[in-house]
């Protein structure tokens, strides 16, 4: 996500002053947005439209057993689904304005899950994860559905879980960049262990924000916790897209004025 340092000469009368132009790299930040089970891309576009207003490229989609495909719910597979953002992913990266290096993921529940898979198959910058789910690695090629007809599931989900003994937390324990966890106050689904397993496994990280939705379920079913939602998402982006652009032109301008300060005469009297 380069921004542009250039020194340049302003013409004024019969003389010239030193400027120097920052500019915007020609690329921007992309943002790819993934959906729950039984959920759509609709419930994206409004949040990947105030996304777009911060200067970021913005790609929803539905994943397969869903909305068009709807027929495939009984038989769509977690690799399935996984091939989908993959392939999402490098729709959104081949894009001319996309900058490959400044990709975000906002995922929620099941795609939260698969977000965090994909994170060890294509490089991702800022990771955002709602209510996310986690399932067993068992029957993993296994119509999706069958993880909802497991009696263990909610047991499953109650434990501590080592990053070593899931794929999706594995991939999280690898992970480097920057996350949001957002967490329901009463969740009916994802229990607040799942969160812990998640903030657990991200070890190596840059930056961790966990944030609470007070008095939203699973679903943000009222209308005050989805604007929370979006408000706080639409924050944490803002802070790391603006600051990964402040953090990469401040080297070039500190160089620049160190440059010019050790050339400088001071005038005596002047301030």
């Amino acid at each position: 996500m380069r921004t542009r340092v250039e020194s340049l000469s302003i013409a004024i009368e019969d003389q010239r002053i030193a400027g120097t132009l920052l500019s915007p790299a020609a690329k921007m930040p992309g943002v790819l947005f993934v959906h729950g089970w039984g959920g759509s891309q609709e419930q994206d576009l409004v949040r990947a439209r105030e996304a777009a207003g911060l200067g970021c490229v913005c790609l929803t989609f539905d994943l397969r057993g869903h909305v068009a495909t709807e027929r495939q719910r009984e038989t769509v597979t977690r690799e399935d689904n996984l091939r989908d953002l993959l392939a999402a992913y490098d729709v959104l990266v081949a894009h001319p304005a996309v900058d490959p290096g400044a990709i975000a993921l906002v995922g929620v529940s099941y795609g939260g899950y698969l977000g965090a898979l994909l994170t060890a198959m294509r490089p991702v910058a800022w990771l955002a994860l709602r209510v996310p789910a986690l399932y067993k690695d068992a029957d993993w090629d296994k119509p999706k559905r069958h993880c909802h007809i497991d009696p263990d599931l909610p047991a499953y989900r109650r434990r501590s879980l080592p990053w070593r003994d899931n794929r999706a937390l594995a991939a999280c324990a690898k992970f480097t960049g920057d996350v949001l966890i957002v967490e329901s106050e009463y969740d009916d689904i994802i229990p607040h262990a799942v969160i812990c397993s998640y903030v657990a496994a991200f070890g190596k990280v840059r930056s961790l924000t966990t944030r609470v939705i007070e008095g939203a379920d699973h679903g943000l079913s009222t209308e005050a916790a989805q604007r929370a939602y979006t408000a706080l998402l639409l924050n944490w982006l803002t802070e790391m897209v603006v600051g990964a652009r402040i953090s990469e032109v401040a080297p070039q301008v500190d160089e620049r004025v160190a440059a010019r300060s050790a050339v400088a005469t001071p005038t005596p009297g002047t301030e």
